[in-house]
């Protein structure tokens, strides 16, 4: 339906709107009736003001022609009509456009499949739903879920898909739109004074059909296709080009998780797409790296690492500076890598503490015994000198060792340890290429300096002092001086303090932050020591400061009103630690051998207004418990950064608190941005004594790899002796069968062999199972087309088959004889195949694995197979020596006789009401889910050989997905988009009967299906808790971390379960009924957060907390944090849970502790 566009030029007193409906007749002889509806605002009344029903073409949508009063488009099967509206009583179709443009044998999407084909792919919405859903027993064709019927298209008639208007356009009608043949066109609508006109464009585009289209300025059309990756074009001389793509991993029908405690990533391996756009994706966490380059593993012990330009305004960088515990390298930046030590002037037998550019073509070392000023030789870059050797002059300080040093443009800043001075250095240049480094100013420190820092010069940042000290009565500087240099010191204090160096009053802190961080239980945290510091200016200026405890902290200049709230009298005292015994150099021109004549500048106290500004600690995080290294990636004041702890993590600068994301990469000990002309966005990591040049691809929504299969794939094993995925697809393109089990080397994508089944057999579903030491895969099959369900939710009378596969390796030798070995899955151990991890892209030239020979070949063989009644819809393992299948509403315990594969066996059967959808087993507990009566608990006695039902649902339920966490808890995913947690923990087995129902724990609607489950592995924990594994909590974390729930869905989530503690649940469910309340981190249309994640749940019962929201927390900053706290209970905005006892107060550091843990772990 749709309003039609009413005539502007009436006056609005008489403007009565029209909404247009285009109505679907099932069974009736006129399928389309448009019904025209009339508002009369004035007496408040709807009435139907013409009708009108055509047996013609289907139709499909009406939409009306934006600024053309009156006219609107019905897109029909076969043509478009351009309909007139104006008047109401007796509207006309002025135009009809055909679209018979696709022969019939050239219709490349004959067979398009829906979202609901795949939830109702054994038949399961068109019959056990009505019953549950109370909607009455339906046929197949009245399913709600299929909407069209496209039966009645014409052969060769092809039907609008999607479409979008031409944006910002008032006086012109233009649209595009995507037929079922994929192709995209245009039409143009002209009103012309002998009447209207439609003119249809050629093909601009050929590709799938789109789901929907956002035409966008600047000529670029987003085209969004369903359960396939959509793409971005753009009109270029007439014609659509391709831009980009747009990702999507919906649906996901099933997926395993590749989790070894050795590896470094773990990553999930999921089945996506359908039919022709099927395709494995290979799902990693953090921002994806396309690995360019790795050198032999021959760094060891570097120190350091840096990237120097030549120019300050050079776009690329020139040289790659490598730092050794005795040495010193310098290699040209280019396609080759190669060592210009020599002819760049660095001191290559010492150890560089850091390097830079001081002026344009002039280069600094900076070493533990001097300052070494070189000009580098033409020979290595056009900016060079014309000498054969490079110029190079040097400062020393008098018997002092330099331990730290930065270099930024004209100013070179060291310091010392024991005793403790800060020396400003300056360059001049006397002759042609004569350049000397003299000192300016000597300062003595009472506190010893951890890091320095010198940001790059930039007018707003002059800009942003001069502001703030008029808006803030603060003199930033002196009145009537620009800061003509400026750098940020960490100490020992410990603190992080701004200092300006100016030509007439020397040194002055301008702010400065103390570090004073404490634990939940009051105790003063250790390690604060900054290691690096970095000044930020993206809307406002602020700090960031990496410490060597592993902790990230954010400084800001506080506001007006903080610094008057202050007030002289809760002031604390702080003076910078260069401030303390603070000695400056008169004599600017001292040589570099001379310790000037120093005199003391008294700074004890400080008034309001007065310096230094104490800046305001907004957020603390803790990354890891190895120093934090902050490398911009670029020399602006905006870029974002590289903080480099346990592992790399990208830190997005314009966030108002602290955000960072993961780099998909392996812990490394030192990183530089590297810009070439090859390479414009390199990043070089050393990890493991190797260099390894990559290139971050932010611009992805996901870290996926995509390997199509040409089928969909509809189950995926993970095999850990061959490390092979077994995928089963299905809606194969393929004359000989439609369905198959092909084994995929996860490193090429290559699919290495493929059992094909009968035509007409359909495979749905496959386990691994243990045949004494060995493996085997068991496969269920359906014999029969049409639903495995009657309406009514019982099994149809239909044909399965049950199959035993095992994988046969060959060896082809170099002398081209064959070796041969029949054995069942799992016979080689991983030594003899493979010897990697699966961490690593497969694109990656270092990577630590091998792929598949070409003398190496794997076949799937037929062991054993057996036709039985119903279709086999799920298998499961069960202890060490049965396995579980189900056919219709009947499931079996078998086993092999004497553990030969060929010799299967039946122990039990058990039979359900419903239909069995899944089977899962821990232990001896046995879970059924079927499509009407939910999750049954079965037991199997071995000496009776009996099955016996112990528990049964509490509700009516459509299983999805089904995992047993233990033998007493289930978590069970239904197709209405909730998950729930059942338990008999609370009930004794002995006596109970069948109708004995399980417990409901708690419950989630996430409004999603998640059509597979699987359990995870990881903890919630950060390194640092690891000092604490002999205590409880360290233990209770370490226990749970084992029954993670990882959860796929069709509409292409992947959502994380955490099990945690009673008592770090009730602090976060008070945190939670916080935040959905707060305007900064309430749902943003205004929800009813509780209403909705309450959906499908009993009342009572307690919901799951809702991580998307609690994860908001983190981005907060603290006084935010405080704020969102600081609500009182008792208000009508916030909603306890518990009630039967008063709430805890909450504290900001035990909610920020518990929150970056799981961010941690899931990063």
């Amino acid at each position: 339906m749709c309003f039609i566009s009413e005539d502007y030029n009436q006056p609005e007193k008489e403007r009565k709107p029209v909404l247009a409906i285009l109505l679907n007749r099932w069974g009736s002889f006129y399928r389309n009736e448009l019904l025209l509806l009339e508002w009369n605002i004035k007496e408040q009344s709807v009435q139907v003001v013409y009708q009108f029903a055509e047996a013609g073409p289907l139709a499909y949508h009406i939409v009306e022609v934006p600024y053309a009063h009156g006219f609107a488009f019905l897109f029909r099967a076969g043509d478009i009509a351009l309909m007139d509206f104006r008047n109401v009583k007796s509207p006309s179709c002025v135009h009809r456009t055909s679209l018979n443009f696709t022969p019939l044998e050239e219709k490349k999407f004959k067979n398009s499949i829906r979202i609901p084909d795949i939830m109702d792919e054994e038949g399961m919405y068109s019959v056990a739903a009505s019953a549950l859903l109370e909607l009455g027993d339906i046929n197949k064709n009245d399913d709600p879920m299929n909407i069209d019927d496209y039966s009645s298209v014409q052969p060769g008639s092809n039907y609008v898909c999607s479409w979008s208007w031409k944006p910002g356009v008032t006086n012109g009608h233009r649209i595009i739109f995507s037929a079922d043949s994929g192709d995209l066109y245009a039409l143009e609508v002209l009103f012309e004074s002998d009447g209207v006109r439609v003119n249809l464009s050629d093909c601009l585009y050929k590709g799938r059909p789109a789901n929907a289209l956002l035409w966008l300025d600047c000529g670029f059309v987003a085209v969004i296709v369903d359960m396939a990756d959509g793409m971005v074009l753009k009109f270029e001389e007439g014609f659509l080009k391709y831009k980009s793509s747009i990702q999507n991993i919906a649906p996901i029908l099933d997926m395993c998780i590749v989790d070894y405690p050795d590896e470094k990533h773990d990553q999930m391996f999921a089945c996506s797409g359908m039919a022709s756009e099927g395709s494995l994706r290979i799902i990693r966490s953090g921002i994806s790296v396309e690995k360019l380059l790795k050198t032999a593993p021959i760094y060891q012990g570097v120190t350091g690492t840096w990237t120097v330009k030549m120019k300050v305004s050079d776009p690329y960088h020139s040289f790659l500076v490598l730092s050794f515990v005795e040495e010193t390298r310098v290699l040209s930046v280019g396609v080759n890598f190669s060592d210009v030590t020599e002819s760049v002037g660095f001191q290559p037998d010492v150890c560089t503490l850091a390097c830079g550019v001081v002026a344009d073509g002039v280069m600094v070392q900076i070493h533990q015994r001097g300052v070494r000023l070189c000009l580098p030789v033409g020979s290595v870059h056009p900016e060079g000198i014309p000498f054969s050797s490079p110029i190079c002059t040097s400062w020393f300080p008098d018997n002092m060792s330099i331990s730290l040093g930065a270099v930024g443009h004209g100013m070179i800043v060291v310091a010392t340890s024991s005793p403790c001075f800060l020396f400003i250095l300056g360059i001049r240049c006397s002759l042609a290429y004569h350049y000397e480094v003299y000192q300016m100013y000597c300062v003595k420190l009472q506190n010893e300096l951890s890091c320095i820092s010198i940001p790059q010069k930039h007018l707003e940042l002059s800009r942003f002092l001069t502001n703030y000290a008029a808006n803030n009565s603060t003199p930033a500087f002196p009145s009537g001086n620009h800061v003509d240099n400026l750098f940020l010191i960490g100490t020992h204090r410990p603190s992080v303090e701004v200092v300006s160096f100016t030509g007439d009053k020397g040194l002055q802190v301008l702010a400065i932050g103390i570090i004073s961080l404490t634990n939940t239980l009051g105790t003063t945290i250790s390690g604060c020591v900054p290691e690096d510091v970095r000044l930020v200016l993206v809307d406002r200026l602020y700090v960031l400061s990496g410490l060597r405890n592993g902790m990230l902290l954010r400084f800001e200049w506080p506001s007006a009103s903080t610094l008057s709230s202050t007030g002289p009298t809760g002031q604390q005292s702080v003076v910078g630690s260069s401030t303390i015994n603070f000695h400056i150099s008169s004599n600017l021109l001292s040589p570099n051998n001379e310790v000037p004549e120093i005199f003391k500048s008294n700074i004890s106290g400080k008034t309001e207004g007065d310096l230094p500004v104490n800046l305001q600690l907004i957020a603390v995080r803790r990354i890891g418990i190895t120093p934090v290294f902050l490398v911009s990636l670029s020399d602006s004041l905006d870029a974002d950064m590289i903080a480099l702890s346990d592992r790399p993590w990208l830190l997005q600068t314009a966030r108002h608190s602290l955000s960072y994301t993961s780099i998909s990469f392996q812990p490394s000990t030192h990183v530089t941005p590297v810009c070439s002309v090859e390479c414009p966005r390199g990043i070089l990591f050393v990890a493991e004594n190797s260099l390894n040049l990559v290139e971050m691809v932010p611009s992805k929504r996901l870290n996926v790899q995509t390997f199509h299969l040409g089928g969909t794939p509809r189950k995926i094993l993970y095999h850990n002796a061959t490390r092979l995925l077994f995928i089963m697809r299905t809606e194969l393109d393929n004359d000989s069968c439609s369905s198959d089990i092909c084994c995929v080397d996860p490193l090429s994508g290559s699919v290495v062999s493929s059992f094909k089944f009968e035509p007409g057999e359909t495979g749905k579903c496959m386990e691994f199972i243990k045949v004494g030491c060995e493996h085997v895969l068991v496969v269920g099959t359906s014999l029969s087309a049409g639903p495995a369900m009657m309406p009514s939710g019982e099994a149809e009378s239909t044909k399965g088959r049950l199959l035993v596969l095992f994988l046969e390796y060959t060896q082809i030798s170099d002398s081209g004889s064959v070796t041969q070995r029949n054995s069942p899955i799992g016979g080689y151990s991983a030594d003899q195949l493979f010897n990697s991890s699966l961490c690593s892209s497969p694109d990656d030239n270092n990577y630590d694995g091998i792929k598949l020979e070409e003398t190496e070949a794997w076949h799937l063989r037929l062991a054993y197979s057996t036709i039985v009644s119903g279709m086999v819809l799920a298998v499961c393992p069960y202890l060490d020596s049965y396995f579980l299948f189900s056919s219709g509403s009947t499931f079996s315990v078998c086993g092999f006789a004497n553990d030969n594969c060929q010799r299967m066996r039946k122990f039990a059967s058990a039979r359900t009401r419903f239909t069995i959808m899944t089977l899962t087993s821990h232990f001896t507990r046995i879970a059924v889910g079927d499509c009407r009566d939910g999750v049954l608990f079965y037991s199997y006695h071995e000496d009776s050989k009996k099955l016996e039902q112990v528990y049964c649902d509490p509700v009516q339920r459509l299983v999805a997905d089904c995992l047993l966490m233990d033998v007493d808890t289930a978590v069970v995913s239904d197709r209405k988009g909730s998950l729930v947690v059942l338990s008999c923990a609370n009930h004794l087995e002995d006596n109970a009967s069948p109708e004995r129902n399980l417990t409901l724990s708690c419950s989630y609607y996430m409004g999603e299906i998640a059509m597979s489950m699987r359990k995870g592995s990881f903890s919630y924990k950060l390194p640092a808790d690891d000092m604490l594994k002999d205590s409880d909590d360290a233990t209770n974390n370490i226990n749970s971390s084992r029954n993670c729930i990882m959860a796929s869905t069709l509409l292409g989530s992947i959502i994380i379960f955490i099990p945690m503690t009673r008592e770090e649940y009730e602090l976060l469910e008070e945190v939670q009924a916080r935040l959905v309340v707060d305007p900064l981190t309430a749902p943003i249309l205004g929800n009813d957060h509780n209403e909705f994640r309450s959906r499908e749940s009993r009342a009572g019962i307690r919901k799951i907390l809702d991580g998307d929201i609690l994860g908001q927390f983190l981005e907060l900053t603290s006084m935010q944090q405080e704020a969102v706290l600081a609500l009182p209970s008792g208000t009508p905005n916030v909603t306890v849970m518990s009630t039967l006892k008063p709430p805890m107060p909450v504290m900001v550091n035990q909610v920020v502790r518990l929150l970056e843990r799981v961010h941690y772990a899931l990063n």
